[in-house]
């Protein structure tokens, strides 16, 4: 299932949400731990993951009373893509752009 561009990309707008992204890209973590650098409740991280997993960003597990969050492998792909193919799109112009440039010589 690839998950909606626009959802991704508005979790993502969020600046908490990205600093959780950043701190699992280093590995798991539980969210007791994301708080403390955040200086935000457990509750509140609990929320944002909500969003980052509904994303298809991050997954969590919980074992016991810890919940341990981490990114999903392939998570942020539909953005890498969305990414890849403008920087293409604009490439291509630029190439177009420079032969037109090069025949003004």
């Amino acid at each position: 299932m690839t998950p909606d561009l626009d959802r991704l990309f508005q979790a993502l707008g969020d600046p908490t949400r990205r600093a959780i992204v950043d701190r699992l890209a280093e590995g798991p973590a539980s969210v007791s731990r994301l708080a403390e650098p955040l200086g935000i409740t457990v509750t509140a991280v609990a929320q944002h993951l909500h969003v980052l997993v509904q994303c298809g960003v991050v997954q969590t597990e919980k074992v016991g009373r810890v919940r341990t969050a981490s990114l999903v492998p392939d998570g942020l792909t539909p953005v890498e893509r969305w990414a890849r193919d403008r920087r293409s799109m604009l490439e291509k112009r630029l190439d177009r752009l420079a032969e037109i440039l090069g025949e003004g010589d």
